[in-house]
């Protein structure tokens, strides 16, 4: 086995694991804006929440960007126009992250002002966007 096929299959784990705290975190959202800010369910899900992004979220998805450009170097992806498109969703679902990060960061400090209905929206974004990602990466349409 080569070393690209190394950082492929930890690629793959990274970015399950990632898609895994992407899903979970905004249904933890959903729960949390139920609960009385400074209540004991408040605080269990600030917890949750906070080992969930730091222990799992964001590890991941450093590993994911890291052994992703990797891949992309060695296996010459920069050129294919399907990994273009690639590249954008993976753009969009960081950037979807961020977001994430800052309304985890809202609810530390009891001020979240969003609706357990934007939650349920936003939680359906990165399973959107991962089809997407799968799609061009197995089909390479273009």
């Amino acid at each position: 086995m080569t070393l690209y096929e190394w950082i492929k299959a930890l690629h793959i784990l990274a970015v399950i694991s990632w898609m895994a705290g992407m899903l979970y975190l905004p249904r933890l959202f959903v729960y949390h804006t139920a609960a009385t800010p400074g209540s004991e369910m408040s605080e269990t899900f600030k917890v949750m929440e906070r080992r969930l992004l730091k222990a799992i979220i964001n590890p991941a998805m450093i590993v994911t960007w890291i052994a992703g450009l990797y891949l992309a170097y060695e296996g010459g992806w920069f050129r294919s126009g399907w990994f273009h498109g690639k590249f954008t969703l993976v753009i969009l679902l960081s950037a979807v992250h961020g977001v994430l990060v800052r309304r985890f960061k809202d609810f530390a400090v009891d001020r979240n002002t969003r609706s357990s209905r934007y939650y349920r929206i936003i939680n359906e974004t990165p399973a959107v966007l991962m089809i997407g990602i799968v799609l061009l990466v197995v089909l390479k349409p273009f």
